[in-house]
């Protein structure tokens, strides 16, 4: 009996041994488990490498690790990413984009057609489930699970090219507010995609993992997800490796492209001004938007920015005249064009703490996701608010995909083992929005 005991034993060391040495002189094995962000504005796909413990963002033909969740459909192909955000002014009633707001969900005809009416496309009500219309050689109707299903591909395709072997399997994320139907939806995206979703994760979870929150001892956890067009707050209790969505609340009208639109206005206004006539050609707005954007950006680090393009003016009713506009905007001029919006901020995160009857001093992490969080404006906001600074030692752009590869590589069974995030699920929690 001795003898067997020991044995076995032996045979236990052996094999940890060959595990130790594999993992040490071996090549780490090619990760076949993917973690994907469908984003409402932005997509990102990532996998967990086995070996390092770290994850990598995959980027596109183009080398950016994001591209816009948007669906442009031609006579001659669909396309998806940065090639449908291109069409999206000389397309743009086949150009679809925020499909993530209607997949799943089911809507009385009064507040579809409100919905539908922010959109240059068209939405139409098919027994309270959206569909998009599109007019290409012939008119046909497309769902919004299809439009996720060519971005999740598009992603897929990334993954593949990069990795160099056939990708099957993924980890996908989803707002912590969707319903069964509405991750049931997206799952059927995934499949159409030619995936099989091994697990479905809610954002903010997968955020609180990217920052380790999962492995640290911390209880009270609140993440403030700023994207390009809405806003989710949520406080997450956690405990050990479970997270526990205690409150939600946000504003699904309130986004970076709030902001962009506010100095898109200005700029439109100096033009007015300096010139006497708008742009008006969709060419120019086209441009003039993308140098808002530019200047945004880089007002995220630096105090002032230019913003200079040609323009081809309508004036007196004469034929277009060209003139070169340029506008230095200071960041102190964009947060006062922006100041109400970003007051707005605010109200989501001091309604979860009261719904989840906590005190602001009591939340030990403050996670930030999503990219308009860059804004300096709003990480003061929030860290005046609470008296201390959030954690940025994410990129927030990437943080719910960062988080998602990580349990896509547990999902893999991948070496170095992580603590998975188990979710209680709150069947009886409401997100509550304030448009």
């Amino acid at each position: 009996m001795a003898g067997e005991v020991t044995m076995i034993g032996s045979v236990i060391l052996a094999l940890f041994l060959a595990g130790y040495l594999g993992q040490q002189y071996l090549p780490p094995p090619t990760p076949r488990v993917i973690g994907l962000d469908l984003g409402t504005t932005f997509c990102s796909v990532g996998v967990f490498l086995p070996g390092s413990g770290g994850v990598e963002v995959i980027a596109d033909e183009g080398g950016r690790k994001s591209i816009p969740s948007a669906v442009s459909f031609t006579a001659a192909s669909v396309l998806a990413g940065h090639d449908a955000l291109d069409l999206a002014d000389s397309n743009p009633r086949n150009t679809i984009y925020d499909a993530k707001r209607f997949i799943g969900k089911t809507f009385e005809r009064d507040s579809l057609e409100q919905e539908s009416g922010r959109y240059p496309f068209k939405v139409v009500n098919h027994n309270g489930s959206a569909l998009f219309e599109v007019t290409t050689n012939h008119t046909f109707t497309v769902s919004p699970e299809y439009v996720g299903s060519r971005l999740l591909l598009k992603m897929r395709q990334m993954a593949e090219r990069h990795l160099g072997v056939t990708v099957q399997n993924a980890v996908i994320s989803v707002p912590a507010e969707f319903d069964e139907r509405q991750r049931n939806y997206t799952e059927r995206a995934a499949n159409l995609a030619g995936l099989k979703v091994l697990r479905v994760i809610n954002e903010p979870t997968a955020a609180a993992m990217a920052y380790g929150l999962h492995k640290a001892q911390v209880f009270h956890v609140l993440v403030v997800d700023l994207g390009g067009g809405t806003l989710d707050v949520s406080l997450l209790n956690k405990q050990g490796g479970m997270f526990f969505t205690r409150a939600m609340a946000g504003n699904n009208q309130l986004g970076g492209q709030d902001f962009s639109q506010r100095l898109l206005q200005y700029s439109v206004d100096r033009v007015q001004q300096r010139f006497g006539a708008p742009p008006t050609l969709k060419e120019d707005i086209h441009r003039l938007r993308q140098s808002v954007e530019a200047a945004k950006l880089n007002l995220t680090l630096h105090p002032s920015a230019t913003i200079r393009l040609p323009l081809h003016l309508d004036t007196q009713g004469s034929r277009p005249s060209s003139v070169v506009f340029e506008e230095v905007v200071t960041r102190e001029l964009f947060e006062e064009l922006n100041q109400d919006l970003f007051e707005k901020i605010l109200v989501p995160i001091m309604t979860v703490l009261e719904e989840g009857h906590l005190a602001k001093e009591e939340v030990e992490e403050i996670v930030l996701v999503g990219g308009s969080t860059r804004i300096p404006r709003i990480r003061r906001l929030i860290s005046e608010y609470f008296g201390k600074e959030p954690n940025t030692s994410v990129d927030p752009d990437l943080a719910v995909v960062t988080g998602v590869a990580i349990q896509a590589g547990i999902m893999g069974g991948s070496w170095p083992l992580q603590v998975s995030a188990i979710e209680i699920p709150n069947r009886h929690l409401r997100k509550r929005n304030f448009n």
